[in-house]
């Protein structure tokens, strides 16, 4: 039985693969579980225009991110902050602060999560954060952290 399979299923398809199973297989579980459906013309047609859109997505979001990771290369950002004695901060720089130093002077939204700050900043300097937009894309920005007058 030839069917065209909508979910993953471990160790036999991943969704929208076309695959030869046996017919008990077929009938007594992936079909009534909505795991596949059998593979005709049409359930064929709509999982390759299902398959095309996903590519054309995936390439406009990959170019967006490409266009994001331009604006953000090389940007100079400068944070004004408290400190005590020994140039330490009241509190610490964490990727949330960066994230929206980002989305205020650069127009550019950047998640938390994607900013890669290894520990938080707890002292005053200068230090290249890398801000992780894809599997390749890594752009790096400049941040002074100065003392607040």
């Amino acid at each position: 039985m030839k069917v065209v399979f909508l979910e993953d299923v471990v160790n036999v398809a991943r969704a929208g693969e076309i695959r030869d199973v046996a017919d008990g297989y077929g009938r007594n579980f992936l079909l009534p579980h909505g795991l596949a459906t059998a593979a005709t013309s049409f359930a064929i047609a709509g999982v390759k225009a299902k398959q095309q859109a996903q590519e054309t997505q995936l390439a406009r979001s990959e170019q967006e991110m490409a266009e994001i990771a331009g604006k953000l290369e090389g940007k100079e950002i400068t944070l004004r902050v408290k400190v005590g004695a020994k140039d330490r901060l009241y509190g610490a720089i964490t990727s949330a602060d960066i994230a929206r130093e980002v989305h205020e002077r650069l127009a550019v939204s950047v998640d938390k999560r994607d900013v890669d700050l290894g520990k938080p900043i707890r002292e005053l300097g200068t230090f290249d954060v890398p801000i992780k937009l894809g599997k390749e894309l890594t752009p790096k920005i400049r941040l002074t952290v100065e003392r607040e007058q």
